[in-house]
């Protein structure tokens, strides 16, 4: 017995190890880290090392738990002004966008493979959810730096679709048991009564239990250790409550983490570094634990048509569905085909296709099977391409400032305050000779070992160590301070415009200057006025709005949206303000110099004619 404990446990530690190594191989080559993990699991199950895990109880059981670990974080990290800029398409795209995808899915598998019509929806409604942890983990190892919208609708998406999906495999799981064979509207009017049910008991839980974490947080004296591991416990708590009553328990947790993250409870920088650990180890868990319960050698047979329904999701039933949802809100076409690619299915998919298992359905194993392939078909075709993709329709945007070497202290006693970390980086502005600004308070400087007080150190230099007492409404302006130059200059008029121009100057000078033809109530507005009513009042850094011959660039806002700062430029790239137009032209050009940066040796630069 003793010797089983430790073999367990010495195979459990190695395969995590195993696993966030590879992390290392994903970053540095830009590989999906789902389809890393999922790899080491299936080496090491059954048909590869040998280890044997079929329990289906207990692959869910822990699955699910890892999800909920996954959702609060997401919550948690999410803030309110996200959720506003996007709440209306990305909420669409996680309801009816998932029913789309499970319809459209659901009949082309009734046509490729041996499955009743209940059975091929339980199907599709098993790989119509998206995977956040794999669509970020792609965006954040390529680099790459998204327009606020797209990137905001991504993030809830795939924060809010998993409920939804749920909900739907679920329901379907316990009609086929039941050998019911109901109509199709009785069926359709008990799945719309149960969702309502399900997601608003969901939802007040999970608002419930959030307002719960923070009252509880402030209101008890608890050991800075243990605070994270309260808040922990709480989520769970949460989570296993709402689906005890019935509703949704990943509903109700992604509601907790939204309010707890953004009521600013103490020890806040703990429990988000705390949480940050804790998703990793949940995500690389869930996924080693799915990879083992796979059996490989039962692929072969049903390969083709496996392969055949995950191209399909990716070519038809995802941009479907996503042009069908966000055509009410007027997306770029080049954004809306973005969002299309980026729906990577994930561990999520895989463990809803757990779910016939455990119902007992005659064809269980087999909807596993298919599904797990559907998986690894949209990890290898999507996953290696959202790099690419985003610079191939002209999405990627340059960042707001460069690199920056920044930490967060907590800072008892105080809510309106805040206590930063920086490193001197070169070439910033504060090792350039800028000055302070009076509202930050330096009160220590760590220099080769030492400290010293401001007043003493003199001129900053690089590799210094700053820290500084700042009001909370300042640290985005700060970090301009200390920030390396941006990888794009600000004045590169490819992007941002010839030159600026105040906007609050009136539009009319415009009309006077260019005669873009703009309206008599137009002219009567401010330049950054008639900005904001031209992209539909919401501006967003790097929006481009077309205007006879001249183009507007927004080159920054702040944090209630206003537009601080507009570029001129005198080739327009867009269309009736709807971003870029790409044709057939542009997309062979681009696709050609990603070619040739993948055909680059890496550490050689790019001709600046590519660029």
């Amino acid at each position: 017995m003793d010797h089983a404990i430790y073999l367990v446990t010495l195979i459990g530690t190695a395969l995590v190890l195993v696993a966030s190594f590879s992390s290392l191989i994903a970053f540095r080559f830009g590989a999906p880290l789902l389809l890393l993990f999922l790899s080491i699991g299936l080496l090491a199950g059954n048909d590869g090392l040998g280890v044997d895990f079929n329990n289906a109880s207990l692959a869910y059981f822990v699955g699910s738990l890892a999800l909920a670990v996954i959702l609060f974080d997401s919550g948690f990290g999410t803030p309110y002004n996200v959720l506003r800029q996007a709440a209306l398409p990305a909420l669409s795209l996680a309801t009816v966008g998932v029913a789309l995808t499970t319809i459209i899915f659901g009949i082309a598998a009734h046509a490729l493979v041996d499955l009743s019509w209940l059975e091929s929806f339980l199907l599709g409604a098993a790989v119509a959810s998206t995977d956040a942890a794999a669509v970020f983990f792609l965006l954040r190892a390529g680099n790459l730096h998204l327009r606020d919208r797209v990137r905001s609708t991504l993030e809830i998406e795939s924060g809010t679709n998993d409920p939804i999906a749920i909900f739907l495999t679920i329901t379907l799981v316990e009609v086929i048991a039941a050998g019911q064979n109901p109509e199709a509207e009785i069926l359709l009017i008990d799945i719309l009564v149960g969702f309502v049910t399900h997601m608003v008991l969901g939802g007040l839980v999970g608002i419930l239990g959030g307002f719960a974490i923070v009252r509880l947080i402030e209101r008890l004296d608890l050991d800075h250790g243990l605070v994270p591991i309260f808040v922990l416990a709480l989520s769970l708590m949460v989570f296993a409550g709402a689906g005890a009553i019935g509703g949704s328990g990943f509903l109700a947790v992604y509601v907790a983490g939204l309010i707890a993250g953004n009521s600013r409870v103490r020890s806040t920088a703990v429990l988000r570094r705390f949480q940050a650990g804790v998703s990793w180890l949940a995500q690389i868990i869930m996924f080693l634990v799915l990879g083992l319960f796979a059996t490989p050698s039962q692929f072969l047979g049903i390969l083709p048509a496996a392969v055949a329904l995950g191209l399909v999701l990716i070519f038809i039933a995802r941009p479907v569905a996503v042009w069908l949802c966000l055509a009410p809100f007027r997306f770029p076409r080049a954004e809306t085909a973005f969002i299309a690619w980026v729906g990577l299915r994930g561990a999520v998919s895989i463990l809803l296709a757990i779910t016939p298992l455990l119902g007992g359905l005659e064809n269980g194993r087999y909807i596993f099977n298919v599904a797990f392939i559907v998986v690894l078909v949209s990890l290898l075709v999507q996953g290696w391409t959202v790099g690419p993709f985003a610079r191939l329709l002209g999405l990627v945007v340059p960042p707001r400032i460069g690199p920056l070497d920044k930490f967060e202290l907590e800072l008892p006693g105080s809510a309106h305050h805040e206590l930063l970390a920086y490193r001197i980086v070169a070439d910033s502005p504060v090792a350039r000779g800028e000055r302070i600004p009076r509202w930050a308070r330096p009160s220590l400087i760590v220099r080769d070992g030492r400290s010293m007080r401001f007043q003493d150190a003199g001129r900053l230099v690089a590799d210094d160590h700053v820290y500084i007492f700042v009001p909370d409404r300042y640290p985005r302006l700060l970090d301009k301070l200390f920030a390396s130059r941006a990888a794009v200059d600000p004045e590169d008029a490819d992007f941002f415009g010839a030159f600026a121009l105040d906007p609050q100057r009136p539009a009319e000078e415009l009309e006077m200057a260019y005669g873009p033809g703009l309206t008599e109530s137009e002219r009567r507005l401010t330049i950054g006025e008639l900005v904001r009513a031209r992209v539909g009042g919401h501006p967003e850094y790097a929006d481009r709005v077309a205007l006879g011959p001249i183009e507007l660039i927004v080159r920054d806002v702040d944090e209630k949206g206003r537009i601080t700062e507009v570029g001129v430029s005198f080739e327009p790239q867009a269309a009736h303000g709807h971003g870029p137009v790409v044709s057939a032209g542009d997309i062979f050009e681009r696709l050609q110099k990603v070619i040739r940066r993948i055909r680059r040796k890496p550490g050689t630069e790019e001709p600046t004619s590519d660029l």
